[in-house]
């Protein structure tokens, strides 16, 4: 299936194919029950009734009823506003390419096939050096111990696009545990609904082979064996999840989704939740096969050692700057 000029293909769609490539009736989503959803409040650690965002600054004052949802850990405040300033600003003097949904991304990564579960490191070469500090400062967070980052990708949502996001799970054959994003130039919201298909969607009958890298205590065990309960009997989901749980993806805030949130709730971002432009970095890991001593550790160490590289983006792109500047003054 061919994508339309805006980047969509399929059911996914943007404002600009809504509005010139006859679009809109394509979409399939069904409106969510606003009236079962849950803030999640990174100051407490529960998630309280209720739909806007807003509603997390309440603490330590919640009102009405909170709910225990487990596998989310926020840091406020992970960069400064002059971290972010120029982390913009480094970020758009690389080149955008389109993609689905109203959104452009800039991914470096190696190449996957999801379908047929095949990974290659392509053109992957490491990522550039002005993120470089962000991938360190990791270091310093106990849930990232061990965070080996082997995708780093660059995702704007653009409000005059309709940008979006579509429920989904990261694929679980080859994008670990533990997801992380870094947030910046606005607020925004996760939104967690639980996943009822079949397991074969995502990739997920691969987690039933993998124990859990964050334990019920909050360690860390990167001690991959094939002993032991795995991901999905440790990750077992709520026993009432008939509900919808709101994230607060704050501004310069760090997230990582974990356990129970990764593998048994589709996330997604709203049309309806972004308000002004915003840019996220979006980070994974391996799975346990292309870890030390993995059925795939062959390809897996090639890739890992790729990417412990960082490259300067404007000896790179030093010949298209001015284009790239040019670009960017028309989209944003």
């Amino acid at each position: 299936m061919k994508p339309r000029p805006c980047g969509c293909k399929g059911c996914r769609t943007c404002l600009v194919c809504e509005t010139y490539y006859g679009a809109d009736g394509l979409k399939n989503n069904k409106p969510l029950d606003k009236g079962k959803s849950y803030v999640y409040c990174p100051l407490c650690d529960k998630a309280w009734s209720g739909w806007d965002i807003d509603l997390y600054k309440q603490h330590p004052n919640h009102e009405g009823n909170s709910i225990e949802y487990p596998g989310v850990y926020i840091k406020l405040d992970f960069i400064s506003k002059a971290e972010e300033d120029q982390l913009i600003k480094n970020i758009d003097e690389v080149p955008w390419d389109i993609s689905q949904s109203g959104r452009r991304k800039q991914n470096f990564g190696p190449k996957t096939n999801f379908k047929k579960q095949k990974i290659v490191a392509g053109n992957f070469d490491g990522f550039p050096k002005f993120s470089k500090y962000l991938q360190d400062r990791f270091n310093d967070v106990d849930l990232l111990k061990g965070y080996e980052v082997i995708e780093q990708c660059s995702l704007e949502y653009d409000p005059n696009k309709g940008a979006s996001i579509d429920p989904h799970i990261d694929d679980c054959w080859i994008w670990g545990e533990r997801i992380v994003t870094v947030n910046i130039l606005s607020d925004s919201v996760l939104t967690m609904t639980p996943f009822k298909g079949d397991k074969k969607k995502y990739n997920l009958l691969c987690a039933e082979s993998y124990p859990p890298v964050v334990q019920t205590d909050g360690s860390i065990n990167l001690e991959f064996t094939d002993e032991g309960p795995s991901m999905l009997e440790v990750c077992k989901p709520l026993e009432d999840n008939d509900v919808i749980i709101r994230i607060p993806m704050i501004r310069r805030s760090l997230l990582i989704i974990y356990g129970e949130s990764r593998y048994h709730w589709e996330h997604a971002v709203l049309r309806e939740d972004i308000k002004t432009r915003r840019v996220c970095l979006a980070y994974r890991e391996f799975t346990p096969p292309y870890m030390n001593n993995g059925s795939h550790s062959v390809i897996g160490h090639e890739i890992r050692n790729k990417a412990k590289n960082f490259w300067d983006h404007r000896e790179r792109y030093k010949n298209c700057l001015q284009d790239i500047a040019n670009l960017n003054k028309l989209s944003i």
